[in-house]
């Protein structure tokens, strides 16, 4: 039970929404502030959390007040106004990770995600499973679930149900998963994103050792080895290539609309039908199914609950359709996940038209020639590849890679890539170049305006069509 007020500074934040959401529902009073209401950006994103009761400030320090708790997101500055008030005011200041830490841990029963890659839809998919089977469960996702979105909640990345059974994904980045004790903790694989590797291993290793149960992707090198170090009564492994698999997947079929597969377990086999595509989900499933086995649900209830699984906004999302040509909006911004996305892609027919926006200058500098690997290795002659300048928000960043860098990494022979700087030059270029039978994809991070790219495109090409 939270007892006083709570301002979230960087409210508008793919965690802080869900977090301020769930506190909210709970009954405490809960303002915000966020540099993008200021510029005018996202305005239906802060209309709907003042539907929610939650009122909005400058981010100036005004909204602070004696008796308030301040949460932070990893984009508010020590400098920003609301944190020198707090301080002036001698207010309790938590980040995100260690206020959503303090109400996750509080929980009786919980589960908790983490990854490099799939934490976000692993987490809708247990969500929905214990939903669907009258779990009641609170969930906190960084992602929109389309199936909690209705008219008055389009920004479902969170589920409010019993706090003693909560579910969140819980992020490696800034080391802050260290702050979790959860009782059933998942790892769906660990590969280069934020941190060097040996500091990735010590995390997720410690991150596994605090839960009762870990449930671990054995079919991803970095997670078996990883796995060597849990208890065998406590470690829980699923696969569909490795023999020791708890929950071993078979017979995968890819389809154009989804998947299909057989999970294995416990002496007996279930066929599992997915509406959402790609390998990758079918690993997801796998993770959820497990997670949720552990927690007393029946396999073939969640089997039955995936079914009816309708994914996550922006992973891999299909945004409509003009003039024969697709529109395709997806999370993809790191080796992995870019890996992932144009192999699901590549298995079905049509060229790929691709917008890939860096998720900061950071990045780049971190995994820049991974990220280019991972372009040369899936695209195919004829498909291009248009880059606009990183996302940057304000603040202080080393610059020494930018995306005209990372377009010269990644030009070869067979490549088509070009850096174009401003975004609304990369529309006309990709409108200009679409045929009926392509695919445009969006792809990238930290911006929530790439789904109004993604619509608008598609309203043009319509409105071409009908012209």
């Amino acid at each position: 039970m939270i007892d006083s007020p709570v301002f979230f500074s960087g409210i508008g934040g793919s965690g802080m929404l869900p977090l301020a959401s769930i506190v909210r529902a709970g009954g405490a009073r809960v303002a915000g502030s966020d540099r993008s209401l200021d510029a005018g950006r996202t305005p239906h994103k802060f209309d709907y959390l003042r539907s929610l009761g939650i009122q909005l400030f400058p981010q100036d320090g005004s909204g602070l007040q004696e008796g308030m708790t301040l949460v932070t997101s990893a984009a508010v500055e020590e400098t920003v106004p609301d944190v020198v008030r707090a301080r002036e005011l001698g207010l309790t200041h938590l980040t995100r990770p260690q206020f959503l830490a303090r109400l996750f841990n509080d929980a009786q029963r919980s589960i908790a995600v983490g990854g490099t890659s799939g934490k976000s839809t692993v987490t809708g998919m247990i969500g929905w499973i214990l939903h669907a089977n009258h779990r009641q469960p609170t969930v906190m996702n960084g992602a929109v679930m389309k199936n909690f979105v209705t008219p008055s909640a389009p920004f479902a990345s969170a589920l409010v149900g019993d706090p003693e059974l909560f579910v969140s994904e819980v992020d490696e980045s800034d080391g802050s998963i260290a702050l979790y004790k959860p009782e059933i903790a998942v790892l769906t694989n660990i590969s280069l994103d934020h941190k060097e590797m040996g500091e990735l291993r010590s995390l997720f290793a410690a991150f596994l050792l605090r839960a009762r149960k870990a449930v671990v992707n054995l079919d991803d090198p970095e997670t078996r080895a990883i796995s060597d170090v849990i208890p065998a009564d406590h470690r829980i492994g699923y696969g569909f290539d490795s023999p020791a698999a708890d929950f071993m997947g078979k017979d995968l079929q890819l389809e154009p609309d989804g998947v299909t597969f057989a999970v294995e377990a416990e002496g007996g086999r279930h066929d599992v039908r997915l509406a959402v595509p790609g390998r990758h989900n079918a690993s997801n499933a796998l993770a959820a199914i497990a997670a949720t086995r552990a927690l007393g649900v029946r396999i073939e209830d969640s089997v039955n609950a995936l079914a009816r699984f309708e994914g996550l906004k922006r992973r891999l999302e299909t945004v409509g359709t003009g003039g024969g040509v697709t529109v395709i909006d997806d999370f993809a911004h790191n080796p992995d996940k870019i890996d992932a996305t144009l192999a699901t892609l590549r298995a079905q027919p049509g060229r790929l038209l691709i917008m890939f926006q860096p998720h900061g200058y950071g990045p780049l500098a971190k995994m820049g020639e991974e990220l280019a690997d991972s372009f040369v290795r899936g695209l195919a002659p004829g498909d291009r590849l248009y880059l606009p300048d990183p996302v940057y928000q304000g603040g202080t960043v080393e610059k020494a890679r930018g995306s005209d860098w990372l377009a010269e990494r990644i030009r070869s022979p067979g490549v088509e890539v070009q850096h174009i700087p401003e975004r609304s030059q990369i529309a006309e270029a990709l409108l200009a170049r679409a045929k009926s039978g392509d695919r445009i994809v969006i792809m990238g991070a930290r911006d929530d305006t790439l789904m109004d790219f993604a619509r608008d495109l598609v309203e043009r090409l319509t409105e071409t069509t009908s012209a």
